[in-house]
This record gives C-alpha cells, sequence and structure tokens, in this order.
C-alpha cells in the first residue's frame, strides 16, 4: 500500500512538473500564433475598416463579404498575385530544390576543388537581408539607368528600358539565386549522414556513380526532400520584402503577390483590414492545401527514410 502511494505522489509530482515546464510555451503560443490567427478570421467576417478614425464607430458581422470580394474584384489582381505565387511555388519546388541537391551532391562527393569556398558562397545570398539584395538586383536591370542596361546600350545605343512582357523572370531568377543556399546545406548535412561504408561497397560491387545516386543517396533522402518542398511551399506563399524593394508589384501589379495584396489593402489608401484578413485566411489554407498535397505525394511514391 505504501508502495501504492508513493508511485501515485511520484507521478503527480512528474505530472506537475510537466504542467510547469508546458503551461509557459503554451501561452506564449497562443498570445503570440493562436490568438492573432483566430482574430485575424473573425475580422475578415466583420466591416470593420478603423474605428472611429477612418467613420467607421460601428462594427458588424459581415459573413463572407470579404471573401466574395477577392474572388469577384473586377481589377482581377488576386488572380495575377495567385499566379505569381504559383510561379514562385514551381520555381522553389521545381528549381531550388532539385538545384541544391545537385549542388550538395557535388560538394559530399568532392567532384570540385575548393568545396568549402563553393559552400561558402553558395550559401552567402542567404545570411545578406533580402532588401539589401532586392536594391542590388534593382538597380542592376530594373531601371533605365542600370547596369544591364548600360551593356544593352553599348550594343544599341538606341534601345529604351522595358520590364519586358514577363516582369516575373528577373524576381524569379533572384529567388532561386537566393534561396537555393538553404537547400544546399540541408542535403549536403543529409548527405554526410548516410554511411560511407554502404557507397564504398556498392563501388566495389561495380555500382556506377548514377546507380549509387538513384538506389542509396536518393532514397535515404526521401523524407529530407519532402521537408524541403514543405519548407519551400510556405515559404514561397510569405513572399514579401524582396519584390516589395526590387518591383512593389510593378508594373500595373503583374509582379504583386498575395502577401503584397494583402497589405496594399491593410496599409494603402482608406484600409480595408477584413479584405486584407480574408486575403491571410485564403493564403493560409492554400498553404495547408499544398502541403498536404505535398505529403500525399511524398506518400504515394514512398518515404523510404
Amino acid at each position: 500500500m505504501k508502495t501504492s502511494l508513493t508511485q501515485i505522489t511520484s507521478h503527480q509530482e512528474k505530472k506537475f512538473a510537466y504542467l510547469i515546464l508546458v503551461i509557459p510555451a503554451l501561452l506564449i503560443y497562443y498570445a503570440v500564433v493562436a490568438f492573432p490567427t483566430i482574430f485575424s478570421v473573425v475580422l475578415s467576417l466583420t466591416n470593420y475598416n478603423g474605428g472611429k478614425v477612418f467613420g467607421n464607430p460601428n462594427v458588424k458581422f459581415a459573413g463572407l463579404a470579404s471573401y466574395f470580394d477577392i474572388f469577384t474584384n473586377p481589377n482581377g489582381y488576386f488572380y495575377i498575385a495567385l499566379k505569381n505565387n504559383m510561379l514562385i511555388v514551381l520555381v522553389s519546388v521545381f528549381g531550388q530544390i532539385p538545384l541544391g541537391f545537385i549542388l550538395a551532391y557535388i560538394l559530399s562527393r568532392k567532384l570540385v576543388k575548393g568545396v568549402d569556398f563553393f559552400q561558402t558562397m553558395i550559401y552567402l545570398p542567404n545570411v545578406i537581408s533580402p532588401v539589401i539584395i532586392g536594391i542590388l538586383f534593382k538597380s542592376f536591370y530594373l531601371n533605365q539607368d542600370s547596369v544591364m542596361m548600360e551593356i544593352v546600350r553599348k550594343f544599341n545605343p538606341a534601345a529604351e528600358f522595358s520590364i519586358g512582357k514577363y516582369p516575373m523572370i528577373p524576381v524569379l531568377v533572384v529567388m532561386l539565386w537566393m534561396y537555393t543556399g538553404m537547400f544546399v546545406i540541408i542535403f549536403l548535412a543529409n548527405i554526410q549522414r548516410i554511411d560511407t561504408s554502404i557507397i564504398e561497397a556498392a563501388k566495389i560491387d561495380g555500382a556506377t556513380e548514377a546507380q549509387t545516386l538513384r538506389h542509396i543517396i536518393l532514397p535515404s533522402l526521401s523524407g529530407v526532400i519532402l521537408t524541403c518542398a514543405i519548407l519551400a511551399i510556405a515559404g514561397s506563399l510569405k513572399s514579401f520584402d524582396l519584390i516589395y524593394i526590387m518591383t512593389n508589384g510593378g508594373p500595373a501589379n503583374q509582379t504583386s503577390v498575395l502577401s503584397l495584396f494583402m497589405y496594399m489593402m491593410a496599409f494603402r489608401g482608406a484600409p480595408n483590414y477584413p479584405l486584407a484578413n480574408a486575403i491571410s485566411t485564403v493564403m493560409v489554407i492554400i498553404s495547408f492545401i499544398l502541403i498536404a498535397l505535398t505529403q500525399f505525394v511524398g506518400k504515394r511514391f514512398g518515404n523510404k527514410e
């Protein structure tokens, strides 16, 4: 009986200790993440536009009116922003991840000299502020007096600046250059975890470099590839600072993305907070759908890690 009481007391003490450790983190989570998220959804269902300061003292329930406004906007800004976000997702998933893996594989197998130098140079854009990178590339080829235009004028003095029919291309190129290094480091760290004796044994048995890559390294990294895809999707949908500095959504909102569209609705001109919060809610829903789709594809083709 005494032993049973001791066990109960010990269990209660452990439970109490767990609660003491967990409660502060839970409170911070609810204050910083959960409450703002719920409040944002609630605000998107009202007509709140700044209160008395902006002549809207009475807050009323408006239902899904803001969500209908998103999809029925006569200017089609939402669809332009959504298309640009999907382009960024495609470049991230099918550009940054494969390129990051290829570079990581080359570095891990020491197929080039100066591995430490290349590893540092590839990752360097990740430690530079996106604002600085945006200003740098904007001055390089996104205005009349840019470096690129000066080069073009050397061959054609009559050339005039034009952003072209595909204004998102410069942004996508910069994003590809900027974020590939992060995936290189992730892949490089996980490739180095693979037991080298397995690779050496495969080489002794006559396996080629391509066979080693296909049958040993790629299956071992299937979970990492899935994680990288989720990170790429989440990062693509919240792209803001680089595009804001480089193009500010121009010309004619052709390079706008959902986060920039949300910013414009909330902080430019007369604020439309319900619409801005509705856009953020739609962004979260799209993110969940894409991540769920990525996980489904990962399970469908087998996560062997």
